[in-house]
């Protein structure tokens, strides 16, 4: 009765949220259109995005400008259920938002250190950062190097992490990018512990713990079939928290002398249990795949549970990189089938 009568709010809302998400059929229609601004006029007109996509003046009918957008709907839906929720409940949502923390500080390394003559564009996102975030948007657009972005992190908790790089010679994006990974998911590993109880325990870890199974298994494949990295190198790139992936397993993963042999330790796995792991998904569309079964029946389940927020979240974040990816599609004359093929065909 507890849980019941603690989210009986939050999932009043995310059920009328979740009802506005688009379905196959809407991305189906969406991968029949021609170009861009058919897009817009569609979305407009059909989806829960009409109202945000008013404020798009003709000239800004690109795709840049719509993501823009999209980032924007996130950032609402995720203040809309910030406001629903009770305090238990919003320490989710704070470790929800690192990884907007970290998608944030990754881009603006990126502008520094290739220095990119393009200045940053981040007022979009200045509103929701200055009120849920630790992170001063109007420092990081002053800075010009890696030294004074990072100091303008010094009272945040992404400082001491990115601080131990500053110094070493020939430090790289890539090498920031690890830093964080490693910090992000570290993190968020150590919360289950400190932040929750029972239920939502036991949900948080299976939910942080898959993905970060997936998120693994994803790197080393990737790291094997397009960069041909070794396994010192891969052991570096991976994180150090196995859930269902047994020390043994990883190892042999790393160590796998060709893509055949890691398939078959891929399809050894728990996770290979619903789905195979083939050519015929890409292993990005898996994680996703995977997850999403993960969420939603946690969902299912355990309705009146941090699977609410947890499920709606993920289910927004998903919408919007296949609408991006949809757009670009388009934008390159892509056929509806191939489009399609490229979204991976999911939704809800």
């Amino acid at each position: 009765m507890g849980n019941l009568l603690e989210y009986s709010g939050i999932v009043t809302k995310t059920r009328a949220m979740e009802a506005k998400l688009l379905t196959p059929a809407q991305f189906e229609e969406i991968a029949s259109l021609h170009n861009v601004p058919e897009v817009v006029e569609y979305l407009k007109k059909e989806t829960a995005y009409a109202d945000i996509l008013e404020e798009l003046a003709p000239e800004q009918l690109h795709r840049g400008s719509i993501e823009k957008i999209l980032t924007r709907s996130l950032y609402r839906d995720y203040a809309k259920l910030y406001r629903f929720c009770g305090q238990k409940q919003r320490k989710l949502m704070k470790l929800r938002l690192k990884s907007y923390e970290v998608e944030l500080i990754n881009y603006c390394l990126r502008i520094v250190i290739n220095h990119y003559q393009k200045p940053f564009d981040l007022d979009y996102k200045r509103p929701f950062f200055d009120r849920y975030s630790q992170i001063s948007i109007e420092k990081l657009i002053t800075s010009r190097t890696t030294d004074e972005l990072i100091e303008t992190l010094k009272d945040t908790e992404y400082y001491e992490p990115l601080k131990k790089l500053k110094d070493s010679p020939s430090v790289t994006l890539y090498d920031y990018d690890l830093a964080l990974n490693l910090y992000y998911f570290t993190t968020l590993w150590k919360a289950r512990k400190k932040v929750f109880k029972k239920e939502d325990k036991e949900l948080y870890q299976r939910d942080c713990g898959t993905q970060i199974d997936l998120l693994n298994m994803q790197w080393i494949y990737r790291a094997k079939k397009y960069f041909n990295m070794k396994p010192a190198d891969i052991y570096q790139l991976i994180l150090p928290i196995h859930y269902r992936l047994s020390t043994d397993l990883i190892k042999g993963m790393v160590e796998a002398t060709t893509l055949e042999e890691l398939q078959t330790l891929c399809n050894q796995t728990p996770y290979a249990r619903r789905y195979e792991f083939t050519e015929q998904l890409t292993m990005e569309q898996m994680y996703s795949e995977c997850l999403h079964h993960l969420y939603t029946i946690d969902r299912r389940r355990n309705p009146y549970s941090i699977a609410a927020v947890n499920t709606y979240l993920f289910l927004k974040e998903e919408e919007i990189k296949k609408l991006t990816t949809a757009l670009e599609c388009i934008r390159y004359g892509l056929t509806p089938g191939e489009t399609l093929a490229y979204v991976g065909g999911r939704t809800q």
